[in-house]
């Protein structure tokens, strides 16, 4: 038999056909939808420098570039709330949405996955083109914040019902919208609890100026719920331009962004609800998930090009006979495995059945002290687990005490994994870990629990001996250890956020401007990863010249204690001697002996 797919399935897809539900291992869709607000004081263009606004739909402009590759699946809009003219969904009147009435509320681009025609269009708006000044004309009337949060609730509503991240992102420099109407304010506040319920979550991004503070407690607290343990504050300050290192009007937009462009993947759970045995008679409910994972380019699609538009080919696969072609039906295929010279076959449920050990579980099975594990026993990509009480309340508590435990004592738990049905048991090292930042505060490693898959004896393989190697001298060791600590990076930590791949980013600049028709000659490939060598010429070249010469100086007396006193001359003559000895033995196998 033989398949007429358009690839080869790899050989644990092949072995393992497992009846799981793939919905919950699916990757999570967003849907996000920008509310700015346009006033005086949004619109205020100060000397040599965009104003709020503008610098705020620069900023959407940008995401949404970047979004179109990362995240191609994801929608994203633009509400623009307080213009004069009013717009609502074009399709709106072909629906029960055509009595409604939104005053001041401009839908600049509509809940849906972005194309390259609505970047372009953003970009002409925000640089005052495409009548852009027309649209951004703020009204006479103020605007009322419950109609714009209901308007929002029918976007959402009518065009990502079913998305599983939904998100507000409101922009405003105006901290009181109604100060003086407490009906608005509490009708304000209902719209606000009514999204909320919806699973559409509110984030505030405050635009405060020079001398006028942003005050939340006044209306905003009131409609976006914030964690009370939260410490940071989101207030904004403008600056002098937009690509400053200080703080600005949309700093907190602009961090978002540096965010997104690395092009990080959603997170995946790999399991949920996984049953997890510390003892008899005592389970928890934890959640499996893949922090580490290698970002590749894209895969590619066909495309059909024969009919009067470009459409994505839809492609099939199965097995068919090699000598009729006719294809196979899934149940009609058996298993044969070679034992020898034979193939021993079992059906499906006969696999099934021989596979099957227990139901995903973990279970520990033991302690260990820490030094006990090496590096060198992982053998796949570390699983973070985290506690879950959707299946057993109370698994947060029980998962910090063994987290607390394991850490002070130093030890790590041995376990039995099995994550899905069907699948193989494995042996993990539970290994603990405490929460670890970046110099800029962000989070690299969470504080939690990591699966550690450890080999079994079929695993290991055996080495080659290794040669003697001849130890460094402790004059070039401390010459060495001078230039490592002049090369040390900033904090001593390997920032990973710093460093976007290369290939992927200019992969993805490639394809931004072949999508929005832009210059490809003036693009320039950025690459973050390049050493810069004035730096380490300046901080420590005079170490490395150094080291060379004691490296020179070391390399002559190691050679006289090997090969004699006069440095290297018996090694020459040795090699020499190898060399004419091996000229001689291929010089006497090309003579001819002639028969007497």
């Amino acid at each position: 038999m033989t398949g007429y797919g358009h690839g080869k399935r790899d050989e644990e897809e092949d072995i393992d056909e497992e009846d799981i539900d793939e919905t919950k291992y699916m990757t999570q869709k967003d849907a996000l939808l920008f509310a700015i607000e346009v006033n005086k004081s949004m619109l205020s263009t100060p000397p040599g420098k965009d104003s709020t606004i503008v610098a705020s739909l620069k900023c959407v402009y940008q995401l949404m570039q970047q979004q179109i590759i990362t995240s191609p699946k994801d929608m994203m809009g633009v509400l623009l709330f307080g213009t004069e003219k009013g717009k609502f969904q074009e399709d709106s009147n072909q629906s029960d949405l055509g009595t409604l009435d939104f005053p001041h509320c401009y839908l600049l681009m509509d809940l849906n996955i972005p194309s390259a025609e609505d970047v372009k269009l953003l970009k002409a708006i925000s640089m005052g083109q495409e009548g852009g000044n027309d649209i951004l004309k703020p009204s006479i009337e103020k605007v009322s914040l419950s109609n714009m949060l209901f308007c929002v609730n029918q976007i959402f509503t009518s065009r990502a019902q079913k998305f599983g991240s939904r998100r507000l992102f409101i922009i405003t420099d105006n901290d009181n919208p109604h100060q003086h109407d407490k009906r608005i304010r509490s009708q304000a506040a209902v719209r606000a609890k009514d999204l909320y319920d919806l699973g559409i979550i509110l984030e505030l991004f405050p635009i405060s100026h020079s001398g006028n503070s942003f005050d939340r407690t006044k209306f905003y607290d009131d409609i976006v719920y914030r964690d009370p343990t939260e410490e940071i504050d989101n207030t904004m300050i403008p600056s002098k331009d937009l690509n400053s290192d200080d703080d600005d009007s949309i700093s907190f937009l602009s961090k978002l962004i540096s965010d997104i462009s690395s092009k990080k993947v959603a997170k995946q759970a790999l399991f949920s609800g996984l049953p997890f045995e510390i003892g008899p008679g005592l389970q928890i409910s934890i959640n499996g998930y893949s922090i580490l994972q290698k970002q590749s380019i894209a895969k590619s699609f066909w495309v059909y090009d024969g009919g009067e538009e470009l459409k994505i080919a839809q492609t099939e696969g199965g097995m068919m006979t090699d000598d009729t072609a006719v294809p196979i039906d899934q149940a009609d295929i058996t298993r044969a495995y070679k034992f020898g010279g034979t193939q021993v076959y079992f059906s499906s449920k006969e696999e099934k059945k021989i596979r099957f050990f227990e139901p995903p579980i973990l279970r520990i099975l033991g302690f260990k002290s820490k030094h006990l594990i090496s590096i060198w026993m992982s053998i796949s990509k570390p699983i973070f687990i985290y506690p879950s009480e959707e299946k057993v309340v109370g698994s947060t508590r029980v998962f910090s005490a063994l987290w607390k435990k394991l850490l002070a004592s130093e030890k790590v738990g041995i376990g039995w994994y099995i994550p899905r049905i069907n699948a193989s048991p494995s042996l993990v090292a539970i290994v603990p870990s405490k929460q670890l930042e970046s110099s800029s505060g962000k989070q690299i490693v969470p504080a939690g629990l990591w699966l550690h898959v450890l080999p079994y004896c079929d695993d290991l393989r055996e080495t080659l001996p290794l040669l003697p190697l001849i130890t460094a001298p402790d004059v070039l060791i401390d010459e060495t250890r001078n230039i490592i600590r002049q090369l040390q990076l900033p904090g001593g930590i390997y920032d990973p956020w710093k460093y976007p791949n290369p290939i992927l980013q200019w992969h993805y600049r490639i394809l931004q401007a072949k999508a929005l028709g832009e210059d490809i000659v003036d693009m320039r490939r950025e690459d973050k990863t390049e050493p810069r060598y004035r730096q380490i010429e300046k901080r420590a070249g005079n170490f490395m010249r150094r080291w060379n010469k004691i490296l020179e100086e070391q390399v002559i007396i190691c050679q006289r204690k090997l090969y004699g006193n006069d440095a290297g001359s018996d090694l020459k003559r040795e090699a020499g001697d190898l060399l004419d000895g091996s000229l001689e033995s291929e010089g006497k196998k090309k003579i001819k002996m002639k028969p007497l």
